[in-house]
């Protein structure tokens, strides 16, 4: 298959590629990274798709794949643990006063991001979602909105915590994320 052709395809299908991609990646950033990143790959080996169907099945193939290797890649992050743990209905023993104050300090530089950064909507959704223990389908309801927005939208609010956060605290490999 020519190099055109396969340009062709891949522009042909980009709208079908980007919702793909955007299910398992809900920023529309890293959802065109990883097509950008299938267009690269499957670039090379435009001489080996006989046909147009091969094409869009190894594109298709290819986005998800690199998906689902950017979501396993952001799993194996820890997570940073601002309530104490509970190990079934009794909590571990309680925290040093240094190990309480660093807490303390932690959720207030959260809470002062959640009140900067995030818009009055996805304040609620957070709110809903964290703090009063909500399921998608309910915040959706409430808020009149679909779940995929839901979702969308709270991935988003992590994220922008997460990287705030990290630029505002000296970030370590030992401490860990939101």
């Amino acid at each position: 298959m020519s190099e055109e052709h396969l340009i062709s395809i891949f522009t042909h299908m980009r709208k079908r590629l980007r919702r793909l991609a955007m299910q398992f990646l809900p920023d529309e950033e890293d959802a065109d990274d990883a097509l950008q990143e299938a267009f690269c790959r499957l670039w090379p080996r435009a001489d080996a798709l006989a046909n147009a169907e091969q094409a869009e099945a190894a594109t298709t193939l290819t986005v998800r794949n690199l998906c689902i290797d950017e979501v396993r890649r952001r799993d194996r992050r820890p997570t940073l643990e601002l309530a104490p743990e509970r190990d079934g209905e009794r909590e571990q023993a309680a925290p040093s006063p240094q190990e309480e104050m660093e807490r303390k300090e932690q959720f207030a530089l959260v809470e002062a991001l959640f009140h900067q950064r995030l818009t009055p909507l996805q304040q609620q959704i957070f709110r809903m979602k964290e703090y009063e223990e909500k399921s998608y389908e309910e915040i959706a309801t409430l808020l009149g909105m679909e779940q995929t927005a839901v979702r969308m939208n709270l991935s988003r609010v992590r994220k922008l915590l997460r990287e705030e956060y990290r630029k505002r605290e000296s970030y370590t490999p030992n401490q860990q994320r939101l």
